[in-house]
């Protein structure tokens, strides 16, 4: 430790160049990680946001809701198995709304939900909706940047069919597009006129998307016998399955990866030219008794230092950042998610430094002080 710290004081031009190269390299780290999870969230926040523990959807639906349709005779018989209170009908529907008083499309999923239920949304501003009222939807506040508001009318583009907003939800969305959460009667009235404008004649029986299962997995593993033509499948699974989810992440991860190599080859070549540079030094400290050990130490604490002092720099960047970012822009990076990066960062920085402490360990004294002599 002694020694460490004294030679980052001597040479400290040379360490705060490799400091400046890191906090860099950690900040990016940090904000792309907030970026995917803040994406993450954004594309599936009102699936994750549900209470539910599992979804019954249509077999060969590929996990999507958009793709399946589920029956009112298949929910009766899932509330026989999980209970009546575990199952909820699910409705998703991906379309273009236009305000009133308004040419601007927007784009947003109609989620159809027993209101009275657990999957129903907190409202933020405004009121509450019930099963009985037709016409009123609960929308997500970031269409109140578009203009709408508490008494807006907002026009379905497809079929025409028109709501009157009666409250806000906060951190509601699906595909990156806005929620907005409708009654079941509003969602059977919508699906009738959709049927009508396809020219195809409206069908009695009420069709829905998915059956929201709120319960242990020992009932949920009977579903799956009673309900044939469906499949049975767990929320991460769902929202693995959003158009887009799997893509976007995975192309964030991938960056995050080669950040996190990049800045372990950086330090790695670093310290590996200092210890270089520094042979006949450590020869000499070995001649005199030094041991291997204390010499090694020396270059892990430096290293340590070094990514534990960038990563305090970044962390009060990227949450100078947050701060100013838009409300717009999808950002978000929990305690958890922190630690696990800065720990994840350290340890990609001490797994770098592994080829200085080889380097350190196979100095010989003598040679070195023979070429020092030299």
């Amino acid at each position: 430790m002694y020694l460490a710290i004294r030679e980052m004081r001597f040479a400290k031009a040379r360490y705060t160049l490799i400091a400046t190269i890191m906090v860099l390299v950690s900040f990016l780290v940090l904000f792309v990680t907030g970026l995917a999870q803040g994406l993450a969230y954004d594309n599936a926040a009102s699936v994750k946001n549900m209470a539910a523990t599992h979804f019954v959807l249509e077999q060969d639906s590929n996990h999507r809701f958009t793709r399946s349709q589920i029956d009112q005779n298949q929910l009766e018989k899932a509330g026989l198995i999980v209970g009546k209170e575990h199952a909820e009908p699910l409705g998703v529907k991906m379309t273009t709304i236009i305000p009133s008083d308004r040419t601007e499309k927007i784009d947003v999923t109609l989620l159809a939900v027993n209101l009275d239920g657990w999957l129903a949304p907190t409202v933020t501003e405004g009121s509450s909706l019930s099963d009985q009222i037709s016409g009123q939807v609960l929308v997500d506040q970031k269409l109140s940047a578009s203009g709408v508001k508490i008494g807006t009318i907002i026009a379905d583009q497809a079929t025409g069919t028109k709501w009157t907003v009666n409250g806000f939800v906060k951190n509601e969305s699906f595909s990156h597009t806005p929620a907005v959460f409708l009654n079941k009667q509003d969602w059977l009235n919508l699906q009738a006129k959709t049927l009508t404008r396809q020219g195809t004649k409206s069908a009695d029986n009420q069709v829905y998307n998915a059956i929201a299962i709120k319960d242990s997995n020992e009932k949920v593993k009977d579903l799956q016998a009673a309900l044939p033509n469906t499949e049975v499948i767990t929320k991460s699974e769902a929202v693995s399955a959003i158009p887009g989810y799997k893509e976007e992440q995975g192309s964030l991860m991938m960056m995050i990866v080669f950040l996190f190599v990049i800045s372990a080859f950086v330090l790695a070549v670093f310290f590996y030219v200092i210890t270089i540079q520094k042979t006949s030094q450590f020869g000499i400290l070995k001649a005199i008794g030094t041991r291997t050990a204390y010499l090694a130490r020396s270059v892990t604490m430096q290293v340590l230092l070094l990514s534990v002092g960038s990563l305090v720099i970044s962390v009060l960047l990227v949450q100078l950042f947050e701060a100013v970012l838009p409300s717009s822009m999808p950002f978000q990076l929990g305690f958890s998610t922190l630690a696990l990066t800065c720990l994840s960062f350290v340890a990609m920085s001490l797994a770098g430094s592994l080829f200085s402490v080889w380097k350190v360990a196979k100095i010989d004294a003598l040679d070195a002080i023979g070429r020092t002599a030299a």
